[in-house]
């Protein structure tokens, strides 16, 4: 015998308030039947939000160029973002980063002056789960982050990575109006499985890239973190000696191809 969420869900309405309540259960917690209209799922029930044909979500870039482009999520933060930019200042390296909108309020001195051959992306203002918001939501977290980093870097960004890689309609209609690609991921670190055996990290990431790929990594979360961060000018110097060089996410889509060729190893979220 299995217990699920929804059986368990269902017994608890059931004893609160009898049968009546569980058929609520859809409308109230939304995972078995979202509505036809509105709510976190829908991408096309307000047209006039619309401003573009397609939204482009991306892996990886579809490229000939022996290219990657390094990520860095939810910064900046005081611990590990001035160590990242450290590494990546070293090593003469571009990278992208998606950053949460309350933590650059909060350090945008951390970065300020830093950030010229890097990117930065909208990472969503609270790190909230966009998947599980309406438009009238998703659009309060992207907007704040946007005009914060606008004004903080003196560009635009033109990227949107949702927190977790969730995604839901509302926020694929959001990202049309503000004229967002989405990025996601075709590799990431694996701290937690490398903690012991930090190299083996650096293995990870340097056999494992291809032309095109987009990597994950954190400037800012839990300890174990570091078993990557530390490892960076590893990775730049395993990966430059395999003949590739390294982009912003933008400067990698521009190298797109229509040549197809095999894609990146793709990791599960994290």
């Amino acid at each position: 015998m299995s217990i699920t969420r929804r059986g368990v869900l269902r017994g608890a309405l059931l004893t609160a308030a009898g049968a009546g309540a569980a058929t609520a259960a859809p409308e109230l917690f939304g995972w078995d039947r979202p509505p036809l209209s509105g709510g976190y799922a829908s991408a096309a029930d307000i047209p006039s939000a619309v401003t573009s044909a397609n939204v482009t979500i991306r892996y990886y870039v579809q490229t000939a160029e022996p290219v990657v482009a390094f990520t860095f999520d939810d910064g900046p933060g005081p611990n590990w973002t001035p160590m990242v930019l450290d590494a990546l200042d070293a090593a003469q390296v571009p990278a992208t980063f998606f950053m949460v909108g309350r933590h650059l309020e909060a350090h945008a001195d951390l970065v300020r002056g830093r950030l010229a051959r890097h990117e930065v992306g909208n990472h969503s203002w609270t790190h909230d789960d966009l998947a599980t918001l309406d438009l009238a939501g998703v659009n309060a977290e992207l907007i704040r982050t946007h005009a914060l980093i606008e004004q903080v870097t003196g560009t635009a960004p033109t990227l949107l990575r949702p927190p977790y890689g969730h995604l839901g309609g509302s926020t694929l209609l959001a990202a049309d109006t503000l004229g967002y690609d989405i990025v996601l991921w075709s590799q990431q670190m694996h701290e937690r499985r490398y903690q012991a055996r930090p190299d083996n990290q650096v293995k990870d990431i340097v056999n494992s890239v291809r032309p095109g790929s987009i990597i994950l990594a954190h400037d800012i979360g839990r300890d174990d973190r570091l078993v990557a961060l530390r490892q960076l000018g590893a990775m730049f110097d395993g990966i430059k000696a395999r003949g590739f060089s390294f982009a912003t996410v933008s400067q990698l889509i521009a190298t797109a191809s229509t040549t197809r060729n095999p894609p990146p190893r793709t990791d599960p979220a994290h």
